[in-house]
């Protein structure tokens, strides 16, 4: 009852209001960075909320097929944008590291890419999230249809555990928060593996 009540509400919502809605961690970033709000490293608070947002969204998108099957909250057609809001976040995380951080400092860059684990993490998964990100619309589904689609779209669990270790190998001491958003990622993987409490009795 509770799930068709929460269903019953968001239909009515369209697609571009989670466009919108999901813009708004940038236009915060964007005032306090004009206000002067973000400390003595500006730079590198940018860069890493930019990537801790495009985790979030991993971890959402992630979360959606769980969350119908174990509860019957169906955000199954918001799922697209949450993927495109991931990748946009990945895409000016790496804008702000190679422009602002590095400064178009090319071979720092690239000795970094490969000598630095989290950083070869990180590329790995933007480099994963690239073919996602290009498919998401009608007419790929079409040109590659469902099946290959669907088997392509697996690369999205790959890509969530990639950006949760390169979280984690990121700040080095191992604090609680990147422990807990990788154990949400295999939380949600383990959820997925499972199915649904129906098929599970079976």
């Amino acid at each position: 009852m509770i799930a068709q009540r929460i269903n019953g509400a968001l239909r009515p919502v369209p697609t571009g209001a989670l466009y919108a809605l999901g813009l708004v961690p940038l236009a915060i970033l964007v005032a306090q960075a004009v206000t002067g709000g973000l400390g003595i490293d500006p730079v590198k608070v940018i860069e890493h909320r930019l990537g801790e947002v495009a985790l979030q969204f991993l971890v959402a998108g992630l979360a959606i097929t769980p969350l119908r099957r174990w509860t019957g909250v169906n955000l199954i057609r918001f799922r697209r944008a949450v993927g495109l809001l991931a990748f946009l976040y990945a895409c000016l995380h790496l804008a702000v590291w190679v422009t602002l951080d590095l400064q178009f400092r090319w071979a720092e860059i690239g000795a970094d890419i490969a000598k630095r684990p989290y950083i070869t993490l990180g590329m790995a998964a933007l480099v994963a999230m690239s073919p996602l990100a290009l498919t998401s619309n009608t007419l790929a589904i079409r040109s590659l249809g469902a099946a290959a689609w669907g088997r392509l779209h697996r690369l999205t669990y790959l890509v969530a555990l990639l950006a949760a270790l390169h979280f984690l190998l990121l700040v080095k001491a191992w604090p609680v928060e990147p422990m807990v958003y990788l154990g949400l990622v295999l939380a949600l993987l383990a959820v997925r593996a499972i199915g649904s409490p129906a098929r599970a009795s079976r």
